[in-house]
């Protein structure tokens, strides 16, 4: 069950939206009205709030008072969200019901650091978007009872077809009768035994225990927002050449004096003088062999000298060329 909504992220240090996003300011204008502060808004600076989206997923089962994560993404300009904090923002489903409510501290992971004056920007990670563990609570409920049911089905989070089998197997030989059945590669079918149609909550304890072995494939998964990157044990490559260069920019800011000649009209000003350089390390060709652990495609990929967000470029061209033998999950 998806959820969507649209708030206010406040506190930012001169890296929220600016005159531009009008959205932000109409916003942030009828909220103080709802407070009872009449304002204008042609005076309302918004340098300090940014225009968010907010997104969640309501779980199974959830219930009134729990709480879920939440997504903060910025909507206009906002340079970044660090060290913001979420307004009030309703959460809905697309029926249009508020299913859950937002609010608090934005995270956005790692580290940053950004300056709202003229001198030196810094950054790292993805900076308008974060997360509130969390930071959401649950209002409405979404209706379910298993009471008076004599059949579930399992809906595999990965569908497989050798796992789908394990698990009718697993199931089947654990109550010693045909009560589970394989219906494609993401779905089981499972019926009550007559003993526990009276108790269907003890007899799905009973099936969660059941041992199952997964079919396990190999995966990658990317964080592209923070640069994180995690490889599965099972991910392996074969032998494949890579030539990888860095790009440095490097950019300085150095205030100085501009002095008028003698006896001229001009007046001594302070100017800020930019520098910019651009630096392209040649990487060589660097052989990586064939690699059938994690440890080795990890030391091969090291031996290239790419940071996190360039070894995301670096995995999804290995995946093109047919060189990386696993599968590319980027959240």
């Amino acid at each position: 069950n998806q959820l969507l909504g649209y708030g206010l992220v406040v506190g930012l240090n001169g890296t929220g939206d600016s005159s531009k996003a009008e959205f932000t300011i109409q916003s942030l204008t009828s909220m103080l009205e709802k407070l009872g502060v009449t304002v204008d808004a042609g005076s309302v600076q918004v340098g300090n709030v940014a225009a968010v989206i907010v997104t969640a997923q309501l779980p199974p089962f959830a219930r009134v008072g729990s709480r879920i994560d939440i997504l903060v993404s910025s909507l206009g300009d906002s340079k970044s969200l660090l060290g913001g904090t979420l307004l009030l923002t309703p959460l809905r489903a697309p029926d249009q019901h508020v299913y859950a409510v937002g609010q608090g501290a934005v995270s956005i992971g790692g580290g940053f650091a950004l300056g709202s004056g003229s001198g030196d920007v810094a950054g790292k990670n993805h900076p308008t978007a974060g997360l509130i563990p969390g930071g959401a609570i649950v209002e409405r409920e979404v209706p379910f009872s298993i009471e008076g049911r004599d059949q579930f089905t399992l809906a595999l989070q990965r569908p497989d077809f050798t796992t789908a089998v394990h698990i009718t197997d697993a199931i089947n030989a654990a109550f010693g009768e045909s009560v589970a059945r394989s219906v494609d590669a993401g779905t089981v079918e499972l019926r009550i035994p007559e003993d526990y149609r009276a108790q269907p909550m003890l007899w799905m304890s009973k099936v969660e225990r059941v041992d199952v072995e997964p079919d396990t494939k190999s995966r990658v998964v990317v964080v592209e927002r923070t640069g994180t990157v995690v490889l599965g044990k099972e991910v392996s490559i074969s032998t494949v050449a890579i030539s990888h260069g860095n790009l440095n920019l490097s950019i300085n800011s150095q205030v100085g004096v501009s002095q008028p000649a003698p006896l001229s009209s001009g007046e001594t000003t302070v100017v800020t003088e930019d520098s910019l350089q651009v630096v392209e390390e040649r990487g060589g060709l660097v052989v990586i062999p064939e690699s059938v652990s994690l440890g080795d495609v990890v030391r091969g990929l090291n031996a290239i000298g790419a940071s996190g967000r360039d070894l995301i470029a670096i995995l999804q061209a290995l995946q093109a060329a047919g060189a990386l033998h696993a599968m590319i999950e980027i959240i």
